[in-house]
């Protein structure tokens, strides 16, 4: 059987730890392979650890071809579900496919509200859009909060904090507060563990909290509702690009 593994899908979900992927191995090893290989035509979504497994110890597998799939994005949207389902995945890494999710489906919805409409037959209800953070929150089973936090740490921190956040040294709380230092100075504070970490969330929220305390200049007023008003403005305009789609 010929089977393509896709660099960009094996890259897509976050890699199994050393350990987790050593009790795989153990796994296999004892009751063989008892979940079936998950195919796009030849090409492999589901079960790389497991087909790489096997492949060493000449162990023998089991596919199955998801006839659903229509296009890469789907192969993305159902990897995203199906890990999303997974008690193991953490939180950071639930909020993190969870926006990925968001951003497929915006972008359909965008798609979908630039092409010519045609009338719609009836058919099921069409899913919640996951255009709010409330909505991509509940789907990745944490808070809105959460979820800010997430999208702070993907835009502003260096790789080595977003690899401290995955390995549980440092909270996503802690992790988006140090996400607003400098660079050299994130790097400083994971070279320095978990406590230096913590120490440098600390003091950034000191640092914060005494900002909060000194009056307002007008200039900073203006900047900050201008940012707010922009914020709502694109909220908004999601929101009723959804509407209108689901309208249709």
């Amino acid at each position: 059987m010929n089977i393509t593994v896709n660099e960009e899908l094996l890259a897509y979900i976050d890699p199994l730890t050393a350990d987790e992927h050593a009790a795989l191995e153990r796994s296999i090893l004892a009751e063989g392979c008892r979940d079936a290989l998950v195919l796009w035509g030849d090409v492999l979504v589901d079960g790389h650890n497991r087909y790489g497994i096997c492949k060493k110890h000449g162990i023998a597998f089991n596919t199955v071809h998801n006839e659903r799939f229509k296009s890469l994005d789907d192969v993305h949207l159902w990897m995203i579900d199906q890990h999303l389902g997974r008690r193991s995945v953490s939180d950071f890494q639930r909020g993190v496919l969870a926006l990925r999710k968001k951003d497929i489906m915006a972008a359909r919805v965008q798609t979908s509200t630039d092409a010519p409409s045609t009338p719609a037959a009836p058919g099921p209800q069409a899913p919640e859009p996951m255009v709010t953070r409330e909505a991509i929150a509940r789907a990745a089973r944490v808070s809105s909060t959460a979820i800010s936090q997430i999208e702070k740490i993907q835009k502003l921190a260096t790789p080595e904090l977003v690899a401290a956040v995955k390995s549980g040294a440092i909270s996503i709380n802690a992790a988006a507060t140090v996400a607003s230092l400098p660079a050299q100075e994130q790097l400083t504070a994971v070279a320095g563990g978990k406590k230096e970490l913590q120490q440098a969330a600390r003091q950034v929220r000191a640092a914060n909290a005494v900002a909060r305390t000194e009056p307002e200049s007008p200039e900073g007023i203006i900047a900050r509702l201008k940012q707010t008003i922009s914020e709502l403005t694109a909220e908004n305009a999601a929101l009723k690009k959804a509407l209108a789609e689901l309208s249709a």
